[in-house]
C-alpha cells in the first residue's frame, strides 16, 4: 500500500497522510525515533541523510540534513513537543530563512495504531494558514513523505527480513 495524502479540509491548513505498514508498532516506532534508521529511509528515491540528530524528548532537537541525488543539501531544524512510545510522536518544524521560499513551519502529530501484526501510521501536519499549507503541497510536502514512506516500508521488511518478491 502506499501513502494516501488527504487535503480535502479546504477550510484548515493541514495534510494528512496515512499508511498501513506490515510490521508491529514497536519496529515502527523504532524506525521513526532512531535517529539510525530515520536516516535510511527519509526523504525520496536517491536521497540520502549525512546528519540526522535526534534528542528524543520534550524539548529536545531533531537537526537533519538531506542531500538530494543532484547533491543540493537540506536542513530541517525540529523541536519534539510530546512523545508517548510507541504510539504518539509531534514535533515542530522551525524555520528555514536559508532557503528562498522558506519551507513553511508546521506541528506534526504522528500516530500509530497497532492493528495486529500491522501498523497504521497517520501524519496530520497543521500549518500556520492555509496559504502555507498550498505552498506546501505545492513544494511537493505529501509527495515527498509518501516517497519516504515508501522506502521505510522496505527497510521495515529488511528488518524483518521479509523479501521483496516474497
Amino acid at each position: 500500500m502506499t501513502a494516501i495524502i488527504d487535503l480535502s479540509a479546504a477550510d484548515r491548513p493541514v495534510i494528512v497522510i496515512t499508511r498501513d505498514f506490515h510490521a508491529p508498532r514497536e519496529l515502527v516506532w523504532k524506525t521513526v525515533t532512531d535517529p539510525r534508521h530515520v536516516a535510511v529511509w527519509y526523504g525520496g528515491p536517491g536521497f540520502t541523510n549525512p546528519v540526522c540528530e535526534m534528542d528524543l524528548r520534550p524539548g529536545g532537537a531533531w537537526h537533519h540534513v538531506m542531500q538530494a541525488p543532484d547533491g543540493s543539501r537540506y536542513t530541517i531544524d525540529s523541536v519534539f513537543e510530546e512523545i508517548v512510545e510507541p504510539e504518539r510522536l509531534v514535533w515542530r518544524t522551525l524555520k528555514d530563512l536559508s532557503r528562498d521560499p522558506p519551507p513553511p513551519t508546521s506541528l506534526n502529530t504522528l500516530t500509530l495504531e497497532a492493528r495486529g501484526r500491522q501498523t497504521r501510521w497517520k501524519l496530520v501536519t497543521l500549518f500556520d494558514s492555509i496559504a502555507d499549507r498550498d505552498l506546501a503541497a505545492r513544494m511537493g510536502f505529501g509527495q515527498m513523505i509518501s516517497m519516504g514512506t515508501d522506502r521505510m516500508a522496505a527497510h521495515l521488511r529488511a528488518l524483518q527480513g521479509v523479501d521483496d518478491h516474497g
